[in-house]
């Protein structure tokens, strides 16, 4: 079932790039964005990380945190952060649990016949656990909205 505004956000625990587990409840009492993301290292995903990583002072002034996920493995992406010089948290969602869990998995990826792989999303939760913004890009090469994304953190604060 789609992920909307007013619901809940679903919980998870995955690894980061650092090896250590982190969890969706780590974050309660700060505003988040959540960023899925199909590959690490193909060109689309990196120009959105890289624009995110140029204007996270953005999103920091509004009082939020970004998180990228992606279904690659948590080696793949420690490499893929310290080439982009990312300077936000990436998370390895290896096993599909989150992406399940917020519906952004393409049955069969359009460009490759891949199974499993995550679609582009982009979810802001609120300090009480509560999803604000959601956006599902159902096209790989589609970026969310990141103008509406930063109007909805204006008005959270």
């Amino acid at each position: 079932m789609a992920i909307k505004s007013g619901d809940i956000a679903p919980n998870f625990t995955l690894f980061n790039t650092q090896k250590q587990k982190v969890s969706l409840n780590d974050y309660r009492g700060k505003n988040l964005i959540l960023l899925f993301f199909p590959f690490a290292f193909s060109s689309v995903c990196t120009n959105e990380l890289c624009d995110v990583r140029d204007n996270l002072s953005e999103y920091i002034n509004h009082d939020a945190e970004v998180i990228g996920i992606s279904v690659d493995s948590l080696y793949t992406l420690a490499k893929y952060k310290a080439d982009q010089q990312l300077n936000f948290t990436l998370l390895s969602d290896f096993n599909k649990i989150a992406s399940k869990d917020y519906d952004v998995l393409y049955d069969v990826f359009p460009s490759y016949e891949m199974q499993g792989v995550s679609k582009r999303a982009a979810f802001v939760i609120n300090r009480e656990g509560i999803i604000r913004y959601a956006e599902v890009c159902e096209a790989p090469q589609h970026l969310p909205d990141f103008g509406a994304i930063q109007t909805l953190l204006s008005c959270l604060n």
